[in-house]
């Protein structure tokens, strides 16, 4: 969505298309599942909420008409947190799901594996 059209809209107007853009990514996801154990559950909810937290930081920045590069770095911490995020989940899919999967002989995990990688690596 172009940022003009972003600027015409209302706030309401560009939550519901931010939302429409995010069930329409969710077309790649899988009808897999996994439950997760109580701690690792909590620990991913912990981080997701203080990155949630951050990225509200940063709408109300911007709000306030806070200095550019002000924003810039607080941007540049969600990233962070979101690639540390991704690095965990990543690590914990490994031990986990793929392993399992390689262990039931279901070999096209390890090519789900590399498109996953692909998608993290752009």
């Amino acid at each position: 969505m172009d940022h003009e059209k972003l600027e015409s809209m209302e706030t309401a107007e560009v939550s519901e298309a931010v939302e429409e853009k995010e069930e329409a990514a969710c077309g790649n996801c899988t009808q897999k599942s996994k439950e997760r154990a109580g701690k690792e559950y909590r620990d991913m909810i912990n981080r997701l909420s203080r990155i949630e937290g951050q990225v509200r930081g940063i709408k109300g920045m911007v709000e306030k008409n806070a200095y550019c590069t002000d924003i810039l770095v607080q941007v540049a911490a969600v990233n962070a947190a979101l690639n540390s995020f991704n690095r965990v989940l990543l690590a914990e899919h490994i031990r986990t799901c793929v392993t399992q999967d390689i262990k039931d002989g279901k070999e096209e995990t390890v090519d789900e594996l590399i498109q996953t990688l692909k998608k993290l690596m752009k």
